[in-house]
């Protein structure tokens, strides 16, 4: 039994399930649809795909020790995950909230009421929801650095290092292909009563939250810096 391989997929699992941007954005887009939810979850893995590439290549030794791109990869990422986070709390406080939860329990409004504008006029799009789960993985400036330093503490002595960090690799992708679409089918399983207005504004807003505080986390290191 490889010990090293098992501790591995236990630090891995935990950080790919471990809340943060990716599971906040991979929610905001189940709730407006199933298909924009699995569509995001699949941009995350994307966005780790090109992460652990770049440790596997060496690549991501260069952004470590390029202080400038490195800020500015941070000033990006941290720009993203604002604006992310900023749509999605204007969206949480423009939801309507004449809209009771009686729509969600099988009752309807008056026909011209605004009572039947509970869900997003414009539902995202496949591709736009892939776009918004891979920017939002492939922007965080601190993936890299964590698989760059994460990466050789499990390749054994002896053996031959790019065959086995491309196997560790190959597991977080895995791993994140399994939790971030079961997250999103998940969101939309429990949908009639997460998109009841009163939860969904609360939803939205706290994953809103969440993207901003992160962002700005990332922005403040950047000027403090």
């Amino acid at each position: 039994m490889d010990g090293q391989l098992t501790a591995f997929t236990a630090v891995a699992a935990g950080m790919v399930t471990m809340p943060g941007a990716d599971f906040a954005v991979v929610v905001r887009n189940a709730l407006d649809s199933r298909r924009a939810g699995v569509a995001t979850a699949f941009g995350v893995a994307g966005g780790l795909l090109v992460h652990t590439a770049l440790a596997v290549a060496g690549l991501a030794a260069v952004l470590v020790a390029v202080p400038a791109l490195f800020g500015a990869v941070q000033l990006l990422g941290g720009g993203y995950l604002l604006y992310l986070g900023a749509r999605a709390l204007i969206g949480a406080f423009h939801r309507p909230a004449a809209t009771s939860d009686a729509a969600a329990d099988g009752t309807t409004a008056t026909e011209g009421t605004p009572a039947d504008t509970g869900q997003p006029a414009a539902p995202l799009g496949t591709a736009r929801s892939l776009r918004q789960g891979f920017l939002a993985n492939a922007l965080n400036p601190k993936a890299p650095v964590l698989f760059l330093s994460l990466l050789p503490q499990f390749v054994p002595a002896g053996q031959p290092a790019l065959p086995r960090t491309l196997l560790l690799a190959a597991l977080v992708v895995a791993m994140a292909l399994v939790w971030f679409p079961v997250v999103a089918l998940l969101v939309d399983r429990l949908g009639t009563w997460l998109r009841r207005p009163r939860v969904a504004r609360a939803l939205q807003a706290t994953t809103g939250a969440l993207l901003t505080v992160l962002g700005g986390v990332l922005l403040a290191e950047v000027v403090l810096a």
